[in-house]
Order: C-alpha cells, then sequence, then structure tokens
C-alpha cells in the first residue's frame, strides 16, 4: 500500500499545467482531489514518475450560464456542483447525482473533472452528463478541441484523451424543464454503485445512461429509441441491456446487475414522466 516513488510539482494555471504535463513526459499524471489517482497508486496499478498538483488552479473552478449551456470547470468540487442554484434550475439532474458521490469529505476535495477524466465506469458522474449529452473540452499542446460524452469512454479507465491533454470544462445542455430521476443500487449508502441510472425525458426526447454496467459508461440508446417511437415507460424500460456488457464480481452475478437495470430503468423513467 506504498506508492512507487516519484517527483511532485504544483502548478498555478492550467497554462503552466501542460507546460508542466508536456516537460516530463508520458509518465506525468495530472493531481486534483486524487480520490481517484492516489489509490490506484498504493496498489501500483498506476506508477507515475510526475504528479502534477492542478488542485490550486483556480481558473479551472467555476458554474457558468453560457446561454445554452451550463459551462463547468473541470476542477469544480462535487460539493459545489451539488449545491449550484445555477444548476439547480438548469441541470438539476446533475446537481443532484453530485449529492450521491461517496461522502462529504469526498464531495469537497474531489473534482467533477477529475471524476469524468479517470473514465470509471462506476462512477456517478461519467453517466450522468453522458445522459445528458454534455460536451467535454480539452486542451493540449495542439490548441482546444471539444469531445462529446458519447465518444469520449473508450475503454476501462480509458478515455479519449491525450497523454499531454487536460480536460478543463465540461458543457451540459439545458434541461428545459425536462424530467428527470437518479437511481442507485449499492450496500452501503457510501459504496460505488451496484448499478446505477441516469435519466431525463421531456415528451418523446430522452436520455437514459447506467452506472457498472460494462467497460465504459453505458448510453442507452436503446431505451431512448423505445421511448422516442411511443413505447410504455415498461417496454422501454426492458432494453435498458440492450447496449450493456456488466461483468459478475463479488456484489452481483451478470444476471442479477442485468435484472437490476430494468427495474431501476422503469423506476427513473416513471420519475422522470410524471
Amino acid at each position: 500500500m506504498i506508492p512507487a516513488a516519484f517527483d511532485y510539482v504544483r502548478a498555478g494555471s492550467a497554462a503552466e499545467a501542460l507546460s508542466l504535463i508536456s516537460e516530463h513526459g508520458s509518465d506525468a499524471k495530472f493531481l486534483a482531489g486524487g480520490h481517484s489517482l492516489l489509490p490506484l497508486m498504493k496498489l501500483r496499478l498506476a506508477q507515475p514518475s510526475v504528479l502534477v498538483d492542478i488542485g490550486r488552479v483556480k481558473d479551472l473552478s467555476y458554474i457558468k450560464d453560457a446561454g445554452d449551456h451550463i459551462a463547468v470547470g473541470a476542477l469544480t468540487s462535487h460539493m459545489d456542483v451539488e449545491t449550484s442554484k445555477v444548476l439547480a434550475q438548469h441541470a438539476p439532474l446533475l446537481a443532484h447525482a453530485a449529492g450521491h458521490v461517496g461522502d462529504p469529505q469526498v464531495r469537497h476535495r474531489g473534482t467533477i473533472g477529475g471524476s469524468i477524466a479517470h473514465a470509471d465506469p462506476a462512477s456517478d458522474l461519467p453517466a450522468t452528463t453522458l445522459a445528458l449529452g454534455a460536451t467535454y473540452v480539452v486542451q493540449g499542446p495542439k490548441g482546444t478541441r471539444e469531445i462529446a460524452a458519447r465518444d469520449f469512454y473508450k475503454g476501462f479507465l480509458e478515455s479519449a484523451l491525450e497523454a499531454d491533454e487536460m480536460l478543463t470544462e465540461i458543457r451540459v445542455p439545458k434541461m428545459n424543464g425536462a424530467g428527470w430521476s437518479f437511481q442507485k443500487f449499492n450496500r452501503r449508502a457510501q459504496d460505488w454503485a451496484i448499478v446505477g441510472v441516469a435519466a431525463w425525458r421531456r415528451g418523446s426526447e430522452s436520455g437514459v445512461a447506467l452506472v457498472n454496467m460494462g467497460q465504459t459508461p453505458v448510453l442507452a440508446s436503446s431505451v431512448s429509441a423505445a421511448i422516442s417511437s411511443g413505447a410504455s415507460v415498461a417496454d422501454a424500460a426492458q432494453k435498458a441491456v440492450a447496449e450493456a456488457s456488466p461483468t459478475a464480481d463479488n456484489n452481483a452475478s451478470v444476471e442479477y446487475r442485468e435484472h437490476l437495470a430494468k427495474v431501476l430503468v422503469r423506476r427513473a423513467l416513471e420519475q422522470a414522466s410524471a
């Protein structure tokens, strides 16, 4: 449980952080809240030679109304997302889901950008932003690019981020009065979800994403297609696992996860449709 030796540098701005990553190469890693990276380092599943601390880069901590979307800085804490009045008005699903992340200590230190960049399929916010159709803004030596959430997650703990790029902003479309629901089934209140569902609905439009139902967060597009074609909530929920590929572990078998997904999608859509 002792990490391998590493060097530590602290960045004062996003530009300096990118410069330091370019200077130290692919073995360097960004450190924000540290709740994802440090446990991997203690288990030696990750062994960066340099940690670039971006935890004090204040210019990446904000929540702004940007017209048709809400712009959230990557270093915004889970607690700030949870308690944001702007998000409560325009993207309440994201604010509510942030309140389910860990415990208060984790929510005060952990960041939304760190959770998304880590790309853990068992995390709540990657799936939630995926359901909402978010766009992620990343910066690197070649400039800035935008990546749709549905194109970002490539495999277990793997994303479209290049080694010399940094996630800087999450752009979440305004929900414009859509109904929504976040369902999370776990053994204890602060555990990872055995299965989770983030969903919204506005008439025939909807977005549904699954937590811990594959190697990446899963966009349940078959459910949304069924809703769009006029299917009932019960019938649409039966398609919950069409895009999923769950695995068994000590908490649940594949069959149990598939059953849970259908039940939770039905509950989420019922609540979002009320």
